[in-house]
């Protein structure tokens, strides 16, 4: 089945879910700087739950994402998430990593340490090349499985992958939303964390 094809199944498959399915639903590197060389401010270690695939290098460029990780996800926000996080002030994401390239891609990584139990969540944002956005999706795809409660397609197309770090990924606009931690056991438990990312990403 072509590739386009087999996503549009999925994604319908996902809406129907969506109808049936209840609502479920925070360390922090700055803005990176052009491609090569993003900021590391700050040491975590989440691993994530699948690795970026081998994709064509775009030849037109991403857009500066604009967003600091204290706008990604809000102070008041994390502290109503779970008052235990606090940022992670030796983060930097790790090479071969989804977050190193939307830092790379001049996107945003961020990641927040649970003070009691070391635990860390990793949440990225970047407004991928145009012409790379399909294979990400794609990619999203065929490593994770859809979950229609994190929006409803085609607005918001999201993803998750279980693992030792359960792995979200979010399509919405121009923009691409990855997420990653040990705590993310399932699709839920990381949907409250998300839908505050989805407050403070614009939609387009």
């Amino acid at each position: 089945m072509p590739t386009t094809t087999r996503r549009t199944t999925l994604l319908a498959v996902a809406v129907a879910a969506g109808i049936a399915a209840s609502a479920v639903l925070s360390g922090c590197t700055p803005a990176a700087k052009p491609a090569g060389s993003p900021s590391a401010a700050a040491t975590g270690t989440s691993t994530a739950a699948s690795s970026p695939s081998a994709t064509p290098t775009p030849s037109d460029p991403p857009t500066p994402v604009g967003l600091t990780c204290e706008q990604v996800v809000t102070p008041d926000q994390l502290y109503a998430y779970n008052p235990n996080y606090g940022v992670d002030p030796g983060y930097a994401p790790k090479a071969g990593s989804l977050e190193k390239k939307i830092a790379d891609w001049q996107g945003v990584a961020c990641a927040w340490l649970n003070q009691t139990s070391g635990d860390v969540i990793q949440v990225a944002v970047a407004k991928p090349p145009a012409s790379a956005m399909e294979g990400l999706k794609n990619s999203a795809i065929t490593a994770s499985n859809p979950v229609p409660t994190y929006g409803v397609p085609p607005q918001v197309e999201g993803y998750f992958a279980p693992g030792s770090s359960g792995q979200v990924q979010i399509f919405r606009g121009s923009y691409w939303i990855v997420a990653d931690s040990p705590v993310f056991q399932e699709p839920g438990d990381a949907a409250p964390l998300m839908e505050k990312v989805l407050q403070s990403v614009p939609a387009s």
